[in-house]
């Protein structure tokens, strides 16, 4: 394996959204992260031992219902509204293990940078970024949902 290999799966790591890769073949080993530093052994012991029902309680219940952003007629959200949308198929989790506190709530500034939930695919976890500036003002998504490439999670107003 030279460094162009190793390009290229950095390259079709972006490509498909991963946030973590490890390959070992013969005598070679390869373990590649990208992104902030997530408790991954307490999250997959949680996917592990709770069935889908347990996530909502680990983290209090449900997220608090805000009221929905009116959207206009012909089905687009009103100004200065975006959405912050699941760039891959997976697993949604709020929060980076059970015992910690949610990446966003409702009523949280975020920059285009933060980091606004995990989705869990082919047991990776991946730290979505929000990609707008804002504040959250509708939380799409319920904790430890399968979500599909380009659903909605988060409302955010924009200004």
């Amino acid at each position: 394996m030279d460094f162009r290999d190793i390009k290229k799966i950095v390259e079709l790591m972006d490509q498909h959204g991963l946030s973590q890769f490890k390959l070992e073949q013969d005598e070679t080993k390869l373990e590649l992260k990208k992104g902030g530093d997530i408790d991954m052994k307490a999250i997959q012991q949680w996917i592990s031992s709770s069935p889908g029902p347990q996530y909502m309680h680990s983290f209090g219940g449900p997220a608090p219902a805000a009221a929905p952003a009116p959207a206009l007629a012909d089905g687009a959200l009103p100004a200065g509204v975006k959405e912050v949308t699941s760039p891959m198929v997976g697993t949604f989790y709020s929060a980076s293990s059970p015992d910690s506190e949610p990446f966003a709530k409702i009523g949280t500034k975020i920059s285009a940078d933060s980091t606004v939930c995990i989705i869990e695919a082919m047991k990776v976890m991946n730290e979505i970024k929000a990609e707008i500036a804002g504040e959250i003002i509708e939380i799409l998504v319920e904790n430890g949902t399968a979500v599909q490439y380009g659903e909605p999670l988060f409302r955010v107003k924009t200004s």
